[in-house]
C-alpha cells in the first residue's frame, strides 16, 4: 500500500496546484490515513508539492514512523494546533488550504494566531474526499471482504431471533461475532429494532424483548482492514400479514429498481427517484423518510449522497449503499440495504446474502 499512499499524495498535490494553494492542512483521521497510512488518534498532516509532514505528540511519533513512508514526522512542542501553526510559520508558506467542516472555530483561531499574519487561510473543502470517492483496486478488494463479513454476521444474528430475546442481547452478539470473525469493530452503532420500534430508522437497542408476530430490523456494518460495510435485513417472527408482505415486496422492488439505475454516469438523484417511483406505485412513498443511499469507504457515510435532486454523477470506483425503507408508527418498519460498487461497464453488489422475506 506504500505506493498507493504516495500516488494519492501526488494526486492531491496536483489538486492543490490547480487551486493555487501552497499546502493543505489535513485534520481528519480518515483523510490522513488515506494519504499516509497513519492510524494514530491525534495529529495534523501538512501536504504540499514539496512533501508531507505529520505533526503529532509523543504517544504516536514512533507509530507514525513505523506506519508511514516518505512522510516527515514532527513532534509537537505545545498544543497540537499551536504546533501546527508554528510549523507552518517556519516553512514560509503563504496560502494554506483547510476544510472548515473539519476545524472548530477555536482550533482555527489557535492555528492562525501561531502561524502569523503573513499566512492566508483559504477554505478548501472536500479535496481529499473527492479522491476517496473513487476506490482503487486494492480498496475494492478490502470492501468486498468487509461486505461478505457483514453478511455472515447478519445471517448469524437472524438465527438468534426467537421470542423472548432482547434487542441489546442481539446487538451484543452481533458485535462479538464481528470481532470473532476478524473485524476491528462495528462501522456504526448496531441497530436492532423489534416490533413498533422498527419504525425508528436509527433505533438504538434496548431491553425490549422480541414477541411473536413482530418485524425485526437488523442494520449493521463492520470495519475490516480500515474499510466499512453496511447491510440491513428485515425479518418477520411469525407469519406475516398480507399488508406486511405487500410492503416488503414494495421495498424489495424499490431497492431492485435503484440498483438497476446504478451505473457510471447516472445522477445520484435519478437513482433515488427510481426507488421512490416504485414506492409511489404502492402508495408508500410518504413512508420513505430518508435518502436512498450514501457513499461508503473509510467512513460509513461518505460522498456521494443518493437523495432527491442530487446532480452529482456516479463514477467508476464509487461504492454506495442502496437502502430504501418504509416506516409506519405503531406498526414497524422495513428496510433492505446492500453495498454496491460502480465499475466502468457494470455494477457489482458486494453484499451477497438473500433479500427475500424471511419468516421465522
Amino acid at each position: 500500500m506504500t505506493s498507493s499512499f504516495h500516488l494519492r499524495r501526488r494526486a492531491l498535490a496536483s489538486l492543490l496546484s490547480e487551486a493555487r494553494l501552497d499546502c493543505l492542512l489535513v485534520t481528519c483521521p480518515a483523510n490522513w490515513y488515506y494519504l499516509t497510512g497513519f492510524t494514530g488518534e491525534s495529529g495534523g498532516l501538512v501536504l504540499s508539492q514539496k512533501g508531507a509532514s505529520l505533526v503529532t505528540d509523543g504517544r504516536f511519533s514512533v507509530q507514525g514512523r513505523e506506519e508511514t513512508s516518505g512522510v516527515r514526522i514532527m513532534l509537537q512542542k505545545n498544543s497540537l494546533f499551536e504546533s501546527l501553526g508554528q510549523f507552518l510559520k517556519g516553512t514560509g508558506t503563504l496560502r494554506v488550504g483547510f476544510d472548515p467542516g473539519q476545524l472548530t472555530v477555536a482550533q482555527l483561531r489557535t492555528v492562525r494566531k501561531a502561524a502569523g499574519r503573513r499566512v492566508q487561510w483559504i477554505p478548501a473543502s472536500g479535496k481529499v474526499e473527492a479522491l476517496r470517492m473513487r476506490k482503487d483496486a486494492g480498496e475494492l478488494i478490502q470492501m468486498r471482504k468487509a461486505a461478505v463479513l457483514a453478511g455472515e454476521v447478519a445471517q448469524a444474528a437472524i438465527r438468534m431471533l426467537k421470542p423472548g430475546i432482547r434487542e441489546m442481547e442481539v446487538a451484543a452478539e452481533i458485535e462479538y461475532q464481528m470481532r470473532k470473525r476478524g473485524a476491528s469493530g462495528p462501522a456504526f452503532e448496531t441497530i436492532v429494532a423489534f416490533g413498533e420500534r422498527a419504525a425508528l430508522p436509527h433505533a438504538r437497542p434496548t431491553a425490549k424483548r422480541l414477541r411473536k408476530n413482530e418485524l425485526v430490523v437488523l442494520d449493521l456494518g463492520v470495519i475490516l482492514g480500515h474499510y466499512c460495510s453496511d447491510i440491513t435485513r428485515t425479518v418477520f417472527v411469525g407469519r406475516a400479514s398480507r399488508r406486511i408482505r405487500s410492503w416488503y415486496q414494495a421495498v424489495l422492488e424499490a431497492q431492485t429498481a435503484a440498483i438497476a439505475a446504478v451505473r457510471a454516469g447516472a445522477s445520484c438523484g435519478d437513482v433515488d427517484a427510481a426507488a421512490r417511483q416504485v414506492l409511489a406505485g404502492y402508495r408508500l412513498d410518504g413512508l420513505f423518510v430518508h435518502s436512498t443511499g450514501h457513499g461508503l469507504g473509510l467512513e460509513v457515510h461518505e460522498d456521494p449522497r443518493l437523495a432527491r435532486g442530487q446532480k452529482r454523477r456516479l463514477e467508476p470506483g464509487n461504492v454506495i449503499t442502496i437502502e430504501p425503507g418504509v416506516y409506519a408508527e405503531g406498526i414497524g418498519g422495513i428496510r433492505i440495504e446492500d453495498d454496491v460498487a460502480v465499475h466502468q461497464d457494470r455494477t457489482e453488489v458486494l453484499t451477497r446474502i438473500p433479500r427475500d422475506l424471511i419468516e421465522l
